[in-house]
């Protein structure tokens, strides 16, 4: 089967360390995109509403993901959005159970959603190959528990912290002020010792933003591309996505699709999902259309026959 030419593929981000050891899993970021699960332990996540939050459904929501083609699976135990609190002990105590479990059975690479650096730390001793923090290094002690162990870091941009309100966020130019914030937040993670070869940012999408920001970012993610580390976008079911197409939650896997593909040709090198069968075929066919891959196989059109 032929490779793609190089002169055939449109231009690549230039990613520090492009291939990575995550876990024991590699990566090329120059030439594949990771397909991220999502699978909440939490009664009230916005997407699944608690589909997962039993144990025993978290961590059977793990191995389905991986065997549907997931290269990643995300385990979250508190949600962003505004609430209650919820106390680190409890976060902990949803999370680190499933981590273990899922490492015990598998070597998919597992993300821990938590900005807490307690939760962190337990959640790597149990397994967990990154932590997802969607305060972008807002706790420097975070960083330090990162730095301290093989870990790698989902940097996320933010304005607010978890759980609480913020109203009418402002942008002069969103991507250019996430993209700043960001490098900002990068140079916080290289001080603190965490080396580049670990370090993953993601822009976040609806985080502390409008639909129209997150379109925004959507179709000028380049600034956040163009700082050299692999960029990971959280589209999935998001509510830009539902207020674009005017569709509830249940109904935005095609439009969820659309702007992981679109962000894929800008970059974008890891994709957080919730329907993980869909989101595979996408990005595989994303990766085929732009020459990272070849097709599987070749049979239409390719004899003498014209079938």
């Amino acid at each position: 089967m032929t490779e793609p030419s190089p002169h055939d593929l449109p231009p690549l981000p230039t990613i520090v360390h492009a291939i990575r050891r995550i876990g024991v899993r590699q990566f090329d970021f120059s030439r594949e995109v990771a397909v991220m699960a999502v699978v909440n332990r939490t009664p009230d996540s916005f997407y699944d509403r608690g589909r997962t939050f039993a144990l025993d459904s978290a961590v059977k929501g793990c191995l389905d993901a991986e065997r549907e083609g997931a290269d990643w699976v995300d385990i979250g135990g508190a949600p962003f959005a505004p609430g209650p609190e919820i106390p680190a002990k409890e976060e902990a105590e949803r999370v680190v159970p499933v981590v273990e479990a899922v490492r015990a059975a598998s070597d998919i690479v597992i993300s821990v959603d938590t900005f807490r650096p307690d939760v962190a730390h337990r959640s790597i001793l149990a397994g967990a190959d990154v932590i997802n923090d969607t305060t972008g290094l807002a706790d420097p002690e975070l960083a330090r528990v990162v730095a301290d162990s093989d870990a790698s870091v989902v940097i996320t941009h933010s304005l607010a912290s978890p759980r609480t309100p913020y109203a009418s966020p402002t942008y002069a130019d969103v991507s250019m002020e996430v993209a700043d914030f960001l490098e900002s937040r990068i140079e916080r993670a290289l001080g603190a010792g965490i080396p580049p070869e670990r370090i993953i940012v993601d822009p976040g999408h609806d985080l502390n933003k409008n639909t129209l920001h997150s379109l925004e970012l959507s179709r000028r993610l380049g600034p956040i591309v163009d700082l050299g580390y692999p960029t990971l976008v959280a589209v999935s079911n998001k509510d830009f996505i539902g207020e674009s197409l005017d569709a509830e939650r249940g109904a935005r896997v095609e439009g969820s699709l659309v702007a992981a593909a679109l962000c894929i040709a800008q970059g974008a090198r890891i994709v957080r999902m919730h329907n993980v069968s869909e989101s595979v075929a996408a990005v595989r066919m994303a990766e085929a259309i732009l020459g990272m891959r070849t097709p599987s196989h070749l049979h239409h059109n390719m004899g003498e026959r014209n079938d």
